[in-house]
């Protein structure tokens, strides 16, 4: 049996208005598009907190996470490494406009 391949990245929220209403709702629809289910956590003194599914609008919205926050991408499986690099170089984008 094939052991599962977890991985991690962390990146900077770059939108101003951190991960709320709009910026949410592109990572979600992005995130709801990747093959690896990937789920999101803030980080707080270096540690990540409770993560929630990246493809929930309302769980992003809860992270509190705001412009310059770090946050942490979690995925395991076949596609988790480019799942997670799509939706880490998304959130360090500024999806503002």
């Amino acid at each position: 049996m094939k052991e599962s391949t977890v991985y991690q990245r962390r990146t900077l929220v770059a939108s101003t208005v951190g991960l709320h209403a709009r910026p949410a709702g592109l990572v979600a629809r992005a995130a709801a598009g990747q093959a690896a289910k990937v789920r999101i956590a803030k980080i707080t003194g270096g540690v990540a907190g409770d993560p929630v599914d990246a493809a929930s609008v309302l769980g992003l919205m809860t992270l509190g996470a705001g412009h310059g926050d770090e946050v942490e991408l979690t995925a395991d499986g076949d596609s988790a490494r480019e799942s997670v690099d799509a939706l880490a170089e998304l959130i360090a984008q500024d999806l503002d406009a």
